[in-house]
């Protein structure tokens, strides 16, 4: 009996006669049905993406970079590559014209059936002939499944300079035959899908590049892409919107309101368009997310209140103007107005409903509706305090980041005044990112700038406090950006801690300091802390949507009496050391009183102690 036919290096092809006994099976599980199982994002984004061009041009990295930035956002990816698939797959094959044309047909089938599986297959093989990249799109498109073809554009001279296989150097002494771009041509695509020219674009920008390109096609969301959405209405459309706005009813904010304005409108919370729907509101209360999917965090609800007599007036209404202290700041289109289940929102949000938590207290007094929609923000907010410079957008943290030559961003939130041991903290986390082989690790020194309580140090106190601890040289001024951060406070401890992360990855972030009880508070009856201090870390180590962020967690710093200065606990000598808490420290400036020589910067400790005096 005739054996199988055997073509390049051990393909078998099988008799027709043999073929016509095989018949495919068919699944019984859709891909509709794997769209809403396989990920964090609903919805099928099978696919394969197809990086070809020279050996050295950046395929590989830009396959697993997209491979790790496409996963970190909840879509399933998977990379080929050229080299793991010859060490394995086809170990068998050479590179003879027949040999890479069945090398490319193999990985053509894989690929398939990985995105018909849901996943974003992710292919780099320099597969250098038109006619088999033609049969690898072939292939899926018979199956209705999406093919991208990526063209890594780097001339081949550029290819040959980086050689970090050391391959052109070895094919140009004739140690290889039959390498490519050397002694066997490559076919550039007439038409790719994107033309990646990797010796003009850094691998963020690429990777971006692509993201967009794959929106496009409708096989990420939009809020895929890594881009802050700011909601400013543009200078061109400005008279035409303020002539609008003017025409419209409006809806009256406080100030409150008007420092969410301001974080939705410079893009903190990125996804969202605006003031919480009933759809996203809930998304948020009960799964800590937004946008499509639970990829993206959102532990806390981002709303606006309104009375029922507003509710009435307003219902039905296509747009509103949100007129604070009588000046329209605002345009609020397509406006869903839904009950304002007050107890549930504290309860979820805050794990107790007792109204002597500030916060609580705020809601519980607010109207008894909310009204979402998507905001139209004429200008930037101001406060006219003299602190709007260090007011940063995101994308301006991004650009300043990016001017510094930052190589990893730490950022820590605060809310309180610096003393050393905070300054410890900040220190030795710059020291570990060196030794991890960063060259220019930057910390953002982000403080809080929305509401506080009334016990709280102010804002501008706090920014004097700070900018004395930096001309102290107790943090480093060159490689510290001091920002403000325009968010109101909730104390929401856990809840709310996820949401100061997410909004710091806003700036590029990629690394956030945590420290004990983070955004906590007394129980407002029992005095004691109203969440466990160590549960704002863990939480963030779990949190869904920010796989992206590396969580430091805070290391007790105690002031050492032996040596006068603040240092990291050590239990084995802990009768050397005093715990300096805030109620102490808060005595001691109010009493006039100095604290232990090293506790604080002179300056830094002065402007806290003038302020507490001042409220004698």
């Amino acid at each position: 009996m005739a054996g199988p036919i055997r073509y390049g290096d051990g393909h078998i092809n099988a008799p027709e006669k043999d073929r016509a006994n095989i018949h495919p099976m068919q699944h019984h599980v859709s891909r509709s049905t794997r769209g809403k199982i396989m990920g964090e994002r609903a919805g099928f984004r099978g696919c394969t993406i197809w990086f070809t061009g020279y050996s050295g041009a950046g395929k590989s990295t830009l396959a697993f970079a997209l491979e790790d930035y496409l996963c970190s956002k909840g879509i399933p990816a998977y990379v080929l590559d050229g080299d793991n698939i010859r060490h394995g797959l086809n170990s068998n094959l050479g590179f003879s014209p027949e040999d890479r044309e069945e090398n490319i047909r193999r990985v053509a089938e894989v690929a398939r059936l990985f995105a018909d599986s849901g996943v974003v297959c992710i292919t780099s093989f320099i597969s250098p002939y038109l006619k088999d990249r033609e049969s690898a799109r072939k292939v899926h498109e018979k199956d209705g499944l999406k093919f991208l073809e990526i063209f890594v554009d780097a001339p081949l001279a550029v290819c040959e300079e980086r050689d970090v296989k050391g391959l052109y150097k070895k094919a140009r002494a004739g140690l290889i035959k039959g390498f490519t771009g050397i002694d066997q041509i490559y076919e550039p695509p007439a038409n790719p899908d994107l033309n990646m020219k990797t010796a003009e674009f850094g691998i963020d920008e690429s990777i971006q590049q692509i993201v967009t390109k794959l929106e496009e096609h409708g096989i990420v969301p939009d809020h895929a892409i890594d881009s802050i959405k700011e909601l400013f209405i543009p200078a061109e459309h400005l008279d035409s919107a303020k002539a609008e706005a003017a025409s419209l009813k409006t809806l009256s904010i406080d100030k409150v309101d008007l420092q969410w304005v301001q974080v939705l409108s410079e893009g903190w919370a990125t996804p969202l368009t605006g003031f919480m729907r009933e759809a996203e509101y809930l998304q948020s209360l009960h799964f800590n997310s937004a946008g499509n999917g639970r990829a993206t965090s959102q532990s806390v609800p981002i709303v606006l209140a309104a009375s029922t007599a507003d509710k009435e007036r307003l219902h039905g209404e296509k747009a509103i103007t949100l007129v604070h202290s009588g000046k329209p700041v605002a345009i609020l289109r397509n406006p869903e107005f839904y009950e304002h289940r007050k107890e549930e929102r504290c309860a979820r949000t805050f794990g107790t409903t007792h109204a002597g938590h500030p916060y609580i207290k705020m809601i519980m007094d607010s109207g008894d509706w909310l009204v979402g929609g998507d905001l139209e923000v004429f200008e930037r907010i101001r406060w006219n305090d003299g602190l709007d410079q260090y007011r940063l957008k995101p994308n301006e943290l991004r650009k300043k980041f990016t001017e510094l030559g930052a190589d990893a961003v730490f950022a820590f939130q605060l809310r309180n005044p610096i003393h050393n041991g905070h300054a410890l903290l900040m220190s030795d986390t710059r020291r570990q990112l060196l030794e991890q082989g960063y060259k220019n690790p930057t910390l953002l020194l982000h403080p809080l700038g929305g509401w506080t309580k009334d016990d709280d140090v102010p804002l501008d106190v706090r920014m004097a406090q700070h900018h004395a601890v930096l001309e102290a040289g107790i943090l480093d001024p060159k490689s510290t950006v001091l920002a403000i951060f325009p968010s109101p406070m909730l104390y929401a401890g856990p809840t709310e801690v996820q949401w100061h992360a997410k909004a710091r990855m806003a700036t590029g972030a990629n690394f956030y300091i945590v420290g004990r009880d983070p955004a906590g508070m007394p129980h407002p009856e029992t005095k004691k802390d109203l969440y466990n201090m160590f549960h704002g870390a863990k939480v963030l180590e779990l949190s869904p949507g920010l796989q992206k962020l590396s969580i430091i967690p805070f290391r007790e710093a105690s002031y050492n009496t032996k040596n006068k200065q603040m240092e990291f606990f050590d239990a084995t000598r802990k009768e050397e050391f005093d715990n300096i808490s805030g109620t102490k420290m808060r005595k001691l400036a109010r009493d006039g009183e100095q604290p232990p020589s090293g506790f604080m910067g002179d300056a830094a400790w002065k402007i806290l102690a003038d302020h507490y005096q001042s409220k004698k």
